[in-house]
């Protein structure tokens, strides 16, 4: 499956999720231990426009990067903010000859694909937190299935380091494509 539609149906997924959070659900705790419902949607809307404006331009000044990694993105209404920057990202790799671009992230310069992917796993993680976190279900489960493949294919034993992705945690045969995926990036389950 091509990266860009992949990557759409992340988005589509945490969209309808952070359409239904209600204010008084921005403060619940998420499987991510250090951020509650507001701090993933805040980290979800500065990642998108990171992936957005790499893949827009190539690269993030640093200090744009910056801002986007340490200060609130998300403002007074988490929803809009949520929209523009994730349409954003979508629309940047759907873009026409996005797949012979190269982009640098934080992690290293690659082909624009791979960012996608990068992009997918993480997004598609963080709406398993916010589905746990806000009493809601994923709806699209084979894209869970999809996302842990992606992982398993990136994420080696060097990125399992406290903050980033903890270590892989147990998770029974038969638990939840959600469940997995959450175990697999590190959340107790």
């Amino acid at each position: 499956m091509e990266q860009g539609a992949l990557l759409n149906r992340a988005v589509d997924e945490v969209s309808r999720l952070v359409d239904g959070i209600s204010q008084d659900q921005l403060g619940a705790q998420t499987p991510c231990t250090d951020w509650k419902v507001r701090d993933l949607i805040n980290h979800l809307v500065g990642g998108a426009k990171m992936f957005a404006i790499s893949a827009e331009t190539g690269s993030v000044p640093d200090d744009v990067l910056g801002s986007l990694m340490t200060e609130d993105q998300v403002g007074d209404d988490f929803k809009q903010s949520w929209k523009e920057a994730s349409s954003r990202a979508t629309a940047a790799f759907n873009a026409p000859g996005i797949e012979e671009k190269s982009v640098t992230l934080p992690f290293g310069e690659m082909p624009a694909p791979v960012a996608a992917t990068i992009a997918v796993f993480d997004v598609t993680t963080h709406a398993c937190d916010l589905a746990t976190a806000t009493g809601q279900q994923i709806q699209d489960t084979e894209l869970l299935g999809l996302a842990l493949e992606a992982g398993k294919q990136m994420v080696g034993p060097d990125l399992r380091v406290p903050g980033f992705f903890d270590a892989e945690q147990p998770c029974a045969d038969d638990a939840s494509p959600a469940d997995r995926l959450l175990a697999f990036a590190g959340r107790a389950v």
